[in-house]
């Protein structure tokens, strides 16, 4: 869980228009303020309501929790759906919710025991939720009860059919893909900038079975491409995948258990050092086996491009460079797939990378102060490397700094005329532009 930052780090706008009372569950349990949750028919959900006050002096409308207000999607399209873990139980996680000090909130939260989930935002608004404004200002968030390194306890069954039928009707509902470019993890959204890398969640974890989750969306991992497709899906059996990670926050091995998560390597071979993300050794020390060193590992269901193959191993472009994991015979760790690849267009060295999709400086009006816009991260695509994605992502920014929309051009939405594209540049997904590159269709 993340909370809002001033610099637009960690806000989240997420929209809904008029919903069919049709579309409700009959047993939606409506709050004390009369609103009906926006749930698909086999969920009964309930509403209880983020805090949404000032917490200082009322002169200051800049001071205040737990969400913003807005219009969407008629402001600006929602795009993506962020899964999270709460790393508290149910009960508190509603409590923090409703405490404007806390400034954090979410769009819905699903208890582990029994998958009850509750909303508390509404989807036209905007919770403060996965520590990028601009994929918070084009999503929806799902908190999770849990503690992400003790996954397997807390993510049940009753937790992953609820889940599904959450995102399933979201999906449906704003024309979302169910693909792992738009239903990502906290784990998958960018940083803002290069700086803030490392401040980045890593939430669900590896021990969310997303083969499992993707399987309940009705988009299970299967070939769709001949075997020699440059496109795969990594596919590990969740059970069989054992793999052992350390707590490094704490200091303490982690068991040995089914995951998620495929380990990166720099050369084909188990002896080479662990892939090392640049955005988190700065020094470019080597990946560790940390839970949380998301660098050093690809999850189940994310698709990658191949680079290059030796016996028992596939390499895979990541980041920039080569990353290497093991892929014995008959192993289905990965499956070939039919899809979208960006690559540079011709001419084109390196492509630059985003963690956002913001206007031009230029394009804002001209008397307007906080006219944000993109730079670079440390990432880039370079000329011969092809990476997973292609679907357009919204150019736009929103402005939202005060509690009562009191500010000159306050509570706007500013649209961009430049297009970028989503891909899946590492474990995290990022942008391009779309002047800067090729999509191709492979088979």
């Amino acid at each position: 869980m993340t909370s809002k930052q001033r610099t637009g780090l960690a806000l989240a706008l997420t929209g809904v228009g008029a919903l069919s009372m049709a579309l409700l569950s009959p047993a939606a349990q409506a709050g004390a303020d009369g609103v009906r949750p926006e749930c698909p028919r086999s969920l009964a959900c309930d509403w209880v309501p983020a805090a949404y006050q000032q917490t200082g002096d009322p002169a200051d409308k800049e001071t205040y929790g737990n969400y913003d207000t807005a219009d969407r999607p008629h402001t600006n399209k929602i795009r993506f759906i962020v899964l999270h873990d709460t790393e508290e139980d149910f009960d508190t996680t509603l409590k923090i919710f409703q405490n404007p000090l806390k400034q954090t909130s979410a769009h819905y939260v699903v208890r582990s025991s029994d998958g009850h989930v509750t909303q508390m935002v509404k989807g036209k608004d905007v919770a403060w939720q996965a520590g990028n404004w601009y994929v918070n200002s084009h999503s929806i968030g799902i908190e999770q009860e849990g503690v992400a390194v003790e996954g397997a306890k807390w993510y049940t069954p009753e937790m992953y059919r609820s889940t599904a039928r959450l995102v399933r009707y979201l999906a449906a509902k704003y024309d979302i893909p169910l693909d792992r470019q738009h239903i990502i993890g906290h784990d998958g959204v960018p940083p803002t900038s290069a700086s803030g890398t490392k401040k980045m969640h890593w939430d669900p974890g590896t021990y969310w079975d997303w083969n499992r989750f993707m399987a309940l969306l009705g988009k299970p991992t299967v070939p769709s491409a001949s075997k020699s497709s440059e496109l795969v899906t990594v596919s590990p059996d969740f059970k069989k995948n054992q793999q052992a990670f350390r707590d490094c926050e704490k200091g303490v091995d982690l068991p040995l258990q089914g995951s998620s998560a495929v380990p990166l390597h720099t050369a084909p071979s188990t002896d080479a050092p662990l892939f090392s993300d640049p955005g988190l050794h700065t020094d470019g020390s080597p990946g560790t086996n940390c839970v949380a060193d998301w660098g050093s590992k690809i999850s189940a269901t994310q698709q990658a491009v191949v680079a290059d193959h030796a016996p028992g191993w596939t390499a895979i472009w990541w980041y920039g460079r080569k990353a290497w994991f093991q892929t014995p015979a008959r192993s289905r760790n990965t499956t070939p797939t039919a899809g979208y690849v960006v690559r540079p267009k011709p001419g084109r060295t390196d492509v630059p990378v985003y963690g956002v999709a913001y206007p031009e400086k230029s394009e804002y009006p001209a008397d307007f102060a906080d006219k944000r816009v993109g730079a670079p991260l440390q990432y880039t695509i370079k000329a011969g490397q092809s990476y997973p994605g292609g679907g357009e992502a919204p150019t736009g920014f929103y402005y939202a700094p005060t509690i009562d929309a009191s500010y000159p051009l306050d509570h706007a939405y500013f649209r961009g005329a430049e297009k970028y594209v989503t891909v899946q540049i590492g474990h995290r997904i990022a942008f391009v532009k779309a002047s800067d590159v090729d999509i191709v269709r492979t088979r």
